[in-house]
């Protein structure tokens, strides 16, 4: 996986590395229980500017749960989630893109009936500040709103060679393209911070490759933090600047990759487990 992604980036005129040393993200004793079931159990955790940071663990470790927590679409029961300078126990859902903050699914939550231009400018809605009735007539505010969503729309659209389907509909796709839509429409609102959850799930390992690349370039060209929750261990091993480690729900190790991979308590929770094409 390494030679491949040095092959991704030297073909895109990315490198490896983070851009900064502060904090994006810290979490500090963050604990979330449905009913008398601990989903996550005291979580310290902190992503730093510039940093691909991803989280592991088998299912039903609380990885998820921790993204939902981040998103606000949890509440959680103790501790605190700092974003960037403001510190929350509930993190407001409804300002998380204002906070600089976007995020993929598991599931898709595209528009099939939309070209991907148009679902690709949903995720500019945001930062819209023109009145209702701007919208409708085209005047004032929305008119530049609307220029400034359609250049943004295709530079992203550009840098993730998605041009030859910007006016295709999303349902007329293959499923690893509607992911990387997906990406766009995440991206095009210009986050500080984006949370992957399982980015690659489903895709073919050609379609990971491409993928892993713009992961990459999610990070060096649009200067957004990561958080990435992935299975495909050879692609977490090859992407990530620092790992955590989440086993029912509880943190069982956070470190760079190579420290990850040789730690005993993840290898009997996880790596042990897995595929060796994978672990490998």
């Amino acid at each position: 996986m390494g030679q491949i992604l040095n092959s991704v980036l030297a073909r895109d005129g990315l490198s490896e590395g983070t851009s900064g040393a502060g904090s994006i993200l810290a979490l500090k004793g963050v604990t979330l229980s449905f009913g008398g079931v601990t989903a996550v159990s005291d979580i310290d955790l902190t992503v730093a500017e510039g940093e691909i940071r991803a989280i592991i663990g088998p299912n039903g470790a609380g990885k998820s749960s921790l993204i939902n927590l981040i998103s606000g679409i949890y509440k959680p029961d103790r501790g605190t989630i700092q974003i960037a300078e403001t510190t929350f126990t509930e993190v407001p859902a409804e300002r998380i893109a204002r906070l600089g903050v976007a995020r993929t699914y598991q599931n898709l939550g595209l528009f099939k009936g939309l070209t991907v231009l148009e679902n690709i400018e949903t995720g500019r809605s945001a930062t819209l500040r023109s009145t209702f009735i701007e919208q409708v007539l085209g005047v004032g505010r929305a008119r530049a709103e609307e220029a400034d969503a359609r250049g943004r729309s295709d530079a992203v659209i550009d840098a993730l060679h998605l041009s030859s389907v910007r006016d295709r509909l999303v349902g007329t796709l293959p499923y690893g393209v509607q992911k990387r839509v997906e990406l766009a429409r995440a991206l095009v609102s210009e986050p500080r911070l984006l949370l992957l959850d399982e980015p690659m799930a489903g895709m073919t390992a050609a379609e990971k490759q491409e993928m892993a690349g713009f992961v990459l370039a999610a990070r060096d060209r649009f200067n957004a933090s990561i958080v990435l929750i992935e299975h495909d261990i050879g692609v977490v091993m090859g992407l990530s600047d620092r790992i955590a480690v989440l086993d029912y729900g509880r943190k069982i190790a956070d470190g760079t990759p190579e420290a990850v991979r040789a730690d005993q308590r993840v290898i009997d929770a996880y790596l042990g487990v897995a595929h060796d094409d994978d672990v490998l």
